[in-house]
């Protein structure tokens, strides 16, 4: 299942009265090729439960998710995992594991009346699913990768052409006749794109291929298509796996970097002139609360975050108050970063959720500088109240 929809299914989990364990794990190989957070686990797990009094009911659930998120990382987790993420309360009926490809940066350990979602959001924003075709003109590879794996992958397969050794009427001839089997071999080439990107629901797109046939592609995209390119790279066929990805990851990046500061400008502008933006941590969640998002521009990093209080409010445009909810668990937190406060926690817990539950986009800035004047946090509006 796609971290996406993951991501959405757990921001439905309603605020329980009992402990809510999420924890994050970076399970690549250490050193010495074995996995490194054993004893992150074993420390953290008898710390947290002694916070709780001996025999009471948030207790006894804590120590029985404890105990079954153990045995399955004892017993299921997956050699080729890179990261794992774990949400757990049993008084809640809540148990779901995140194995991926792609590493968790810092292992993480968050306790409160929610699953905490933050650094899941963080994993897909930094693994998009996106497609890479990699083309020449009687062959093409098409890729679709999510979360730093292939997840679906396409061959086509052209008429390979040589050169004549000809010259004159017959050499023309000979060259049109290549050339038509070239066209032929994009058209179909971005036909089988067009199926893929509407099946896989693809939003970014990266071309590579030989200098030749880039053209050829761009100019069978219908407009549709085309708009989702963010670049494209010169590069073999026969190149390997891993660098085409990361090739592509380096593409994505920088047309990211570049998209990050135009849309913190339209929030900015938006917020300026009265309109669709909105900037800071108590106005975002208000239009949050309001079904207004349509994209929320966050830091990250959660150090970045300006903590909201509980009962912290703001006042919407239609008179409307938002507030930071009360945690029905005082949420405690354990790894990287650990000088994240138990507000800023509750603060991302609550945008992220909230951006989930009505469907907005998430976008993580990277550059701390543009979101560090409006406390980490704005959003582009879908209508004005």
């Amino acid at each position: 299942m796609a971290v996406k929809d993951q991501l959405d299914r757990l921001a439905t989990f309603e605020p329980a009265p009992y402990p809510v364990v999420s924890l994050y794990l970076n399970t690549q190989p250490g050193p010495i090729g074995r996995d490194q957070f054993q004893n992150f686990v074993r420390k953290e797990f008898a710390a947290r439960s002694r916070t709780y009094a001996a025999g009471s009911p948030e207790r006894e659930s804590l120590d029985k998710d404890l105990d079954r998120i153990a045995r399955f990382l004892e017993n299921e987790v997956e050699p080729s995992a890179n990261g794992v993420a774990v949400f757990a309360c049993s008084a809640g009926e809540l148990f779901e594991a995140v194995q991926m490809t792609a590493p968790i940066d810092h292992h993480w350990l968050s306790i409160g009346d929610r699953p905490h979602l933050y650094p899941l959001a963080r994993v897909d924003s930094l693994h998009p699913r996106y497609a890479a075709v990699l083309a020449d003109t009687n062959a093409a590879r098409i890729l679709v990768f999510a979360t730093g794996e292939v997840v679906a992958e396409r061959e086509i397969k052209g008429v390979k052409t040589r050169r004549s050794s000809q010259g004159g009427w017959s050499q023309a001839r000979f060259q049109r006749h290549t050339e038509n089997f070239h066209v032929q071999h994009a058209k179909e080439v971005i036909e089988a794109l067009e199926k893929i990107v509407q099946q896989e629901n693809i939003t970014e797109i990266i071309l590579a291929g030989e200098e030749v046939v880039l053209p050829l592609l761009r100019e069978q995209m219908p407009k549709h298509l085309a708009e989702k390119v963010v670049e494209q790279v010169r590069m073999n066929l026969s190149t390997p796996r891993d660098q085409l990805i990361e090739s592509a990851l380096d593409a994505l990046r920088r047309a990211h970097g570049q998209s990050e500061r135009e849309k913190v400008e339209t929030a900015v502008g938006g917020f300026r002139s009265g309109g669709l933006g909105v900037v800071g941590p108590e106005d975002t969640l208000s239009a949050l609360l309001q079904g207004q998002v349509d994209e929320l521009l966050i830091s990250s990093t959660l150090r970045n975050l300006e903590p909201s209080r509980p009962g912290a409010a703001s006042t919407a445009a239609d008179g409307a108050v938002a507030t930071l909810p009360e945690p029905a668990v005082e949420t405690v937190a354990a790894g990287e970063p650990a000088a994240a406060s138990a507000g800023t926690v509750r603060l991302a817990d609550e945008l992220i959720t909230k951006a989930a539950q009505t469907a907005a986009r998430i976008t993580f800035v990277e550059d701390p500088e543009l979101l560090s004047p409006y406390g980490g946090v704005a959003a582009i509006l879908r209508f004005a109240i």
